[in-house]
């Protein structure tokens, strides 16, 4: 599949300096730079915390999609919620995606690589004081047993209020990614209108994913997976990707900033759809890929 950016464009954006980054001219979105990449997950944290407060305040619910990784900014929200009494009972969360074996079957609901619910479950949920948690029917993971159940109940809140998400380093959301299909195309158009479905991970996906997780054990890594969609995380008001893994998502961040949207890189689709959509990254993680001379 060849490029739909413009190579010299993307040699421009990935030379940015990190120190730029933040009121980028020519950006489309927000970024925030810090120092060091354990106060990504104390920010995103304390920004759902603050979230919830503010709604309840207000009387109005809390809608989110949330990711089965980056996971830091759980234990620094549940901290708040058990600190402070903050009540979840008015909380809708819908989760972005999960694993699924060679035959597009769940794997066993149990607290290891395969299952990122009972991750989720374990390390999310189970944080949280029973009397303040989310109630187990306010809680959506997408199911091959109702493929279209999550896209529903969306549409029937009327959306989403943010999407906390993770970048791939070829822009994925979830396990949204760039169709690669020699004999089919999806226009940005199509793309964001895309329901909860079941995917084959893309081999580079496949491949990033062992290379982080598992010393580059890619032949035990799910090849399959069910996602949410784009048509449901783009009703949100707001997104906030949480992005500090280095040098794997230096040009991801900055084609988010800078490039028109296109379903190579499928996260460019928020900066068009969604009213605010901000980074937040730590030094390393913004440092151009290209530096001068290399070019």
């Amino acid at each position: 599949m060849s490029s739909s950016i413009d190579v010299k464009e993307l040699c421009k954006w990935c030379s940015v300096p990190a120190e730029r980054l933040e009121n980028h001219p020519d950006s489309k979105i927000a970024v925030r730079v810090f120092q060091d990449k354990n106060e990504v997950p104390v920010v995103a944290g304390n920004m759902m915390a603050d979230e919830v407060v503010a709604n309840n305040a207000k009387g109005l619910p809390t809608k989110w999609v949330l990711p089965c990784g980056p996971m830091g900014q759980y234990k620094i929200f549940a901290d708040r919620v058990n600190k402070e009494r903050i009540s979840l009972k008015n909380v809708y969360v819908f989760h972005m995606d999960d694993f699924l074996d060679w035959q597009g079957r769940p794997y066993p609901e149990v607290n290891n690589y395969f299952s990122l619910k009972a991750n989720m479950l374990a390390d999310f949920y189970g944080t949280i004081d029973d009397a303040l948690n989310v109630p187990q029917n306010q809680r959506f993971f997408p199911s091959v047993y109702d493929i279209d159940a999550l896209d529903k109940k969306v549409a029937g809140l009327g959306g989403v209020d943010t999407v906390y998400a993770g970048l791939g380093y070829k822009g994925l959301v979830a396990f949204c990614e760039c169709p690669n299909s020699p004999y089919y195309s999806v226009s940005v158009e199509e793309y964001a209108k895309s329901k909860t479905r079941i995917v084959h991970l893309n081999e580079d996906t496949l491949i990033s994913l062992s290379e982080r997780d598992i010393g580059g054990f890619v032949q035990i890594v799910p090849p399959m997976a069910i996602t949410i969609g784009f048509q449901s995380m783009l009703t949100a008001k707001k997104t906030v990707f949480m992005v500090t893994t280095g040098n794997w998502k230096r040009a991801a961040i900055r084609i988010l900033m800078f490039s028109e949207p296109t379903v190579e890189y499928p996260a460019t689709l928020f900066p068009k759809y969604v009213p605010e959509v901000e980074v937040l990254t730590d030094t390393n993680t913004a440092q151009p890929p290209l530096t001068e001379g290399i070019f």
